[in-house]
């Protein structure tokens, strides 16, 4: 299995981090949520991504927007979705993070997020059988997110 490190380097003893991989969710809908949570405070963070799954906030899609309706409510753009399921996903590896922080002793009251990131993982490949003997593929691929988070004074 390929080690994947994590895009920033940071002081071990400062920072906390976690790393989700291979979770099945939409790649550009996690792209989206990185974007609009990397720097917020933790538990703000923690609060928004709630109020996503909840279907109360939009999260605003600034690059992925094409054929993207209109959201009401302090969305501050133009184009937004309630991406759940990546929501859920992302929301996990913060609460692993969170945990991670809380063994080195950190406080986690005040942790912010450093760094948080999504690439793509591999594709897991599949065939649907279809008339006369014949089979169309059918991928899925996969995302890896990573967080780091530190304590702000």
């Amino acid at each position: 299995m390929v080690k994947l490190n994590y895009k920033v380097e940071t002081d071990p003893s400062k920072t906390a981090r976690a790393m989700g991989r291979t979770l099945k969710i939409s790649r550009k809908h996690t792209i989206e949520i990185c974007r609009e949570i990397n720097g917020m405070k933790l538990d703000k963070a923690m609060a928004y991504l709630n109020r996503v799954i909840k279907l109360e906030q939009a999260v605003p899609f600034k690059r992925h927007d094409k054929d993207v309706p209109h959201r009401k409510g302090d969305l501050k753009w133009h184009a937004g979705r309630f991406p759940q399921k990546a929501a859920g996903e992302i929301l996990h590896v913060l609460e692993n993070a969170k945990k991670n922080a809380e063994y080195k002793g950190m406080n986690t009251e005040k942790l912010r997020i450093k760094h948080i990131s999504s690439n793509k993982g591999f594709t897991i490949k599949r065939y649907m059988p279809r008339a006369f003997g014949r089979a169309s593929p059918k991928y899925q691929e996969t995302v890896h997110v990573q967080v780091i988070l530190e304590e702000f004074y």
